[in-house]
């Protein structure tokens, strides 16, 4: 046996129970230290003086009260008449010798106060009170049985009491890390648990007590123990005065958080990024082998990957220059290889590497009729669905990108049929597999320019915001999980692509970046209306050849008249073949009608115009 190791390792364990146990103490030796400095600080010369005058006069006045009382006694013996002058002169010198004595009495006491007996050897004097007697008592008890345990009781008071002192001022031997820098060094010796009890009274903290600080891959974390009336709202509003015990950079992330258990806080310092070692470009080899899951960064505390649900409606905010376009690139990019995505820029810009890789639509007429034939995809699955005799779609997604949400609902504000259709997108399209994600600076819904339209913003579950200036935008951005604080994100290029995720935690997270080489390198997949996204052949458009659409797509009356051609008779069966709205069947019915393409017969059924009664 390794005699030499063993030693070792049972010093190293008892070392680390007692750092555990000795915060518990902390709080009796300062006070003890406080009351014993207290006390030592007025032991001046001047008031040991005073003091000794004090006991001389006392003394004195002690003596003259004596004598005054014998020859008051005296004066009685000698004559039974109370109203005698020797009586009376004695009992006036008794009563002034009794005033006198009184008022020196009080004197004494307070240069006693003034000067008083040293905190150790007041401990002395009140464990020796109850020492002695106990002793006698145990020996005298003892005389027919062994009976110890009044002394026994004395020793173990004596020992608590010096164990608890030293305890409560041991020094926790920390050991130095070398990866630590000095900035870390300096913030963990002052949360070390007797740094901090020491001063936090002078900083309004008096009644907080630290554990022994750690640190960890995303800074140094320290749990704080809360008596009396402290809860972690209060002390959380004492964050400038928890920054100034430290010494603690201003540009320094901090956070208070509820521990586990009640009665406890975390402090948290961002004084590293758990990120910092991980490279933020974003390959397809991210993309998890979860088809659910999609990677959207790191959390810089943990260093653990973040995922979030893949077929779930999405918002990502934050203001201009933070980060959003290469935020969602990834996003996007895992949305494009593993299903369809189209793509609506608004103002432009991000569209441009994605041009030739997916469908893009930046102009007017463009949005519409990615907005229009979104939706109809989405009627047409909803169709097929009934038809295949399922309830949740089984192929493809179709995930819709709206890059600044402001612009695209300013373009189709006014036209309420185009409206609808996108909100249905938003709250029907999940379950069919067409999902729709939204990006704007500014998600709020009211107002001459909202960033996001009241129906479409409670479909939107999954929210990801990057900083913002306010905290009513943090408010608009997470909802009730406002308090993880975007508008405190620091500014500056580092900082960009980070953000909090809804749910997740008041950690920060850095998301994945993809440049522009990086998206043109993607492969080619041009989602257009009628593309197969169940894994099955899609069924021929019918269209007539001299209305054909430039692109190849069958226009909208095309569809109506193929549909008919195909066996529908209603315009309900119409809009059900085509995926169009009722609107658009109804003109476009009007419009063949007119023409002579089509004819209504005498019940309203519709006909082809060769085959009229």
């Amino acid at each position: 046996m390794d005699w030499k190791k063993a030693w070792s390792s049972t010093t190293n364990t008892t070392s680390a129970a007692l750092d555990s146990v000795s915060p518990v103490f902390v709080p009796f030796a300062a006070r003890w230290d406080l009351e014993a400095e207290r006390r030592n600080k007025l032991r001046t010369p001047e008031h040991l003086k005073a003091l000794m005058a004090a006991q001389k006069e006392h003394n004195a006045a002690r003596s003259t009260l004596s004598t005054a009382k014998s020859q008051k006694v005296t004066a009685r013996a000698a004559t039974n008449n109370p109203f005698a002058a020797s009586r009376r002169a004695a009992r006036v010198a008794a009563k002034a010798a009794t005033a006198h004595e009184r008022d020196t009495r009080s004197k004494l006491r307070e240069a006693r106060v003034n000067y008083p007996t040293t905190l150790k050897a007041r401990a002395i004097q009140a464990h020796s009170a109850h020492a002695v007697p106990g002793t006698i008592a145990s020996a005298l008890m003892s005389t027919q049985h062994l009976t110890l345990w009044p002394a026994t009781t004395s020793a173990l008071l004596i020992g608590a009491n010096a164990a608890a002192l030293a305890l409560g001022r041991r020094k926790r031997r920390l050991t130095v890390d070398e990866s630590l820098s000095l900035e870390e060094r300096q913030l963990m010796e002052r949360l070390d648990p007797s740094y901090w009890v020491e001063h936090a009274e002078d900083r309004g903290l008096s009644g907080t007590v630290t554990t022994p600080p750690a640190i960890e891959p995303g800074g140094i974390r320290c749990e704080i123990r809360l008596d009396g009336t402290w809860t972690v709202k209060t002390l959380s509003d004492k964050a400038d005065s928890i920054r100034a015990l430290l010494g603690a950079r201003t540009a320094l992330r901090m956070r208070i958080t509820s521990a586990s258990r009640g009665g406890w806080a975390v402090l948290t310092l961002a004084t590293r990024s758990a990120a910092a070692d991980v490279s933020s470009l974003w390959t397809p080899d991210r993309i998890p082998t979860d088809a659910e899951l999609m990677s959207l960064g790191v959390d810089i505390e943990t260093g653990e990957e973040v995922l979030i649900p893949y077929a779930e409606r999405l918002l990502v905010s934050g203001a201009s220059g933070t980060g959003k376009s290469w935020s969602t690139r990834p996003l996007m990019a895992t949305a494009h290889i593993r299903g369809d995505m189209v793509l609506i820029d608004g103002k432009g810009e991000e569209s441009i590497p994605w041009d030739g890789i997916c469908r893009c639509a930046n102009e007017p007429d463009e949005i519409d009729a990615v907005i229009d034939d979104a939706h109809a995809e989405m009627v047409r699955r909803k169709a097929e669905m009934k038809r295949r005799g399922i309830s949740v779609w089984d192929g493809r997604q179709l995930t819709v990108f709206i890059d600044e949400g402001q612009v695209v609902l300013a373009h189709i504000m006014r036209d309420k049929a185009r409206l609808q259709r996108l909100v249905e997108l938003s709250s029907l399209g999940r379950s069919r597999g067409v999902v729709l994600w939204w990006a704007t600076q500014y998600p709020v819904v009211d107002g001459s320019a909202p960033g996001l339209h009241k129906m479409i913003a409670p479909n939107l579950l999954t929210r990801f915001s990057l900083r913002v200036a306010t905290t009513t935008q943090s408010g608009v951005a997470l909802d009730d999980c406002a308090d993880y604080a975007p508008h405190k994100i620091p500014q500056g290029k580092e900082w960009r692509g980070h953000g909090y995720l809804k749910g997740y935690g008041p950690r920060l997270i850095r998301t994945w970046a993809l440049d522009d080489a990086g998206v043109r390198g993607l492969p080619k997949s041009i989602w257009t209306l009628g593309t197969s996204t169940s894994g099955q052949a899609a069924p021929a458009t019918l269209r007539l050849v001299k209305n054909a659409a430039p692109s190849g797509v069958a226009s909208n009356r095309d569809k109506v008249l193929g549909a008919v051609q195909s066996g529908a008779r209603t315009a309900k069966e119409v809009a059900d073949a085509t995926g169009l709205n009722k609107g658009t069947v109804s003109r476009e019915i009007k419009a063949l009608t007119a023409s002579g393409a089509l004819q209504r017969t005498a019940d309203g059924r519709i006909l082809p115009g060769q085959q009229a009664a």
